[in-house]
């Protein structure tokens, strides 16, 4: 975890919680996982989550907890890398559809069609017209997504500029963490007023009743976790679900309103 425990979010009055909590609740948060996996496999459910978020904002982390201790079979994380040639001259949204889930599965994509909206916006990957109609379109395609039986579920996870750095720096120096550099990272910091930008027109433009946006204040990476899995399994149905412990903070992971993007909830 971050040594870096500020928050500079306003209203925030959320406090760290120690190894070993975190532990204990990961554990029975893991267990009810697992609860939830017995049921759609059962069930014959389909269930689709995006994380997306600031680079270093903890996607990773995330999807490691969640997948820990599940069946590999009926669970996948998507990670698309940069698009080929053929990729670039296709219907922009059919690379991801192939990864789509189909019966009993969960499939998380770790960032999303959302590149288009956030990093080939901000460093010009895509033309504007090409960025227009994907803002104009995404909603229509993810829509279909959820009228085909598909529970769907996007998270946008935010941090401050501060810990964004820290982050950064840490996997400069920690050999186990030196895989996650890539070029993007080291324009960050460099483009943080345009990434908060294309960050606040793609929420207040894909945010609909079918397909809403949660907003996860990532800061604190062991909250984050803990708070995105028990909003998860909040949503979701299953058996046996024990609902005192699926009650995410709302400090932490709320529901995304226009007024996020001026009253400080999301870091500027």
């Amino acid at each position: 975890m971050s040594k870096n425990t500020h928050n500079q979010y306003a209203g925030d009055h959320t406090v760290p919680i120690t190894k070993k909590e975190y532990k204990n609740n990961l554990h029975q948060l893991q267990v009810e996982l697992v609860k939830l996996q017995r049921h759609f496999i059962e069930c014959d459910d389909k269930i689709l989550i995006i994380l997306e978020g600031r680079d270093a904002a903890g996607k990773d982390g995330v999807i490691k907890r969640i997948v820990q201790h599940l069946s590999p079979r009926e669970t996948r994380v998507v990670a698309l890398g940069k698009p080929s040639d053929r990729d670039r001259t296709s219907w922009y949204f059919q690379r991801y559809v192939p990864y789509l889930p189909a019966a009993q599965e969960l499939v998380i994509f770790n960032r999303s069609w959302y590149n288009r909206a956030g990093v080939e916006r901000v460093m010009g990957f895509c033309t504007e017209a090409e960025h227009e109609e994907f803002m104009t379109s995404v909603s229509d395609f993810e829509n279909m997504l959820v009228r085909s039986g598909i529970s769907f579920l996007k998270y946008y996870l935010d941090i401050d500029k501060a810990e964004q750095k820290q982050r950064l720096d840490d996997r400069k120096t920690d050999p186990l963490k030196q895989w996650k550099i890539s070029p993007i990272d080291k324009q960050a910091l460099k483009y943080w007023k345009s990434y908060s930008a294309a960050r606040n027109e793609m929420l207040a433009r894909t945010h609909t009743p079918m397909a809403p946006w949660t907003l996860v204040r990532a800061n604190d990476k062991r909250l984050a976790r803990l708070n995105i899995i028990k909003d998860v399994l909040s949503r979701l149905h299953y058996a046996d679900k024990v609902e005192q412990l699926v009650q995410p903070d709302p400090q932490i992971v709320f529901s995304y309103d226009i007024s996020n993007l001026e009253n400080a909830h999301l870091a500027k």
